[in-house]
């Protein structure tokens, strides 16, 4: 990396949201930006107005499905999976949903066939969403809610059952 200062220094927060200093782009921002990298295509992350997105081609189609032709940027850039990118002088690479800095956006430990497996990625910083972390968050076993369904339908198959859920599996 040709940046002189260290990688910790390089993030900020922005009201745009997080801004990678060097590098010139922000990262799941939350209002349209010249310049974006999106770690994946659930809506809080993938937003749509941006001139230069950098994605995940598998980022970028669901986001093209999702919002438009123009959803994913005027300007899109695919990045495979470890493939790195230089921007700014700061290292770019995408990894699984594991995801030197990095910044992660959800990660799943559970199958999931929404995305690719969590794969661990050593790191000097890491920055990561936390939706669910909080302690008030405990989640029954998907075992025991898809059985619950079951013996409802068994007893009420007349009635509607309805299931909420988030469209790219996320939590």
């Amino acid at each position: 990396m040709s940046t002189s200062s260290a990688p910790a220094t390089w993030l900020h927060p922005r009201p745009q949201g997080l801004l990678c200093e060097p590098g010139g782009f922000f990262i799941d921002h939350v209002v349209a930006v010249d310049r974006a990298v999106i770690t994946h295509a659930h809506s809080d992350h993938a937003r749509p107005g941006h001139a230069h997105v950098l994605a995940h081609p598998d980022t970028l189609a669901l986001m093209r499905v999702r919002l438009g032709k123009d959803g994913a940027g005027r300007c899109q850039q695919p990045l495979g999976w470890d493939e790195r990118l230089e921007h700014g002088g700061v290292q770019i690479a995408l990894a699984p949903a594991g995801h030197r800095v990095v910044i992660s956006g959800d990660s799943k430990r559970q199958t999931n066939t929404t995305c690719a497996a969590f794969t661990p990625v050593p790191c000097d910083v890491f920055v990561t969403e936390a939706t669910f972390a909080l302690p008030v968050f405990r989640f029954p076993a998907p075992e025991r809610e898809i059985a619950r369904l079951l013996a409802s339908l068994a007893v009420f198959p007349d009635r509607t059952h309805l299931v909420g859920c988030y469209p790219l599996g996320n939590g």
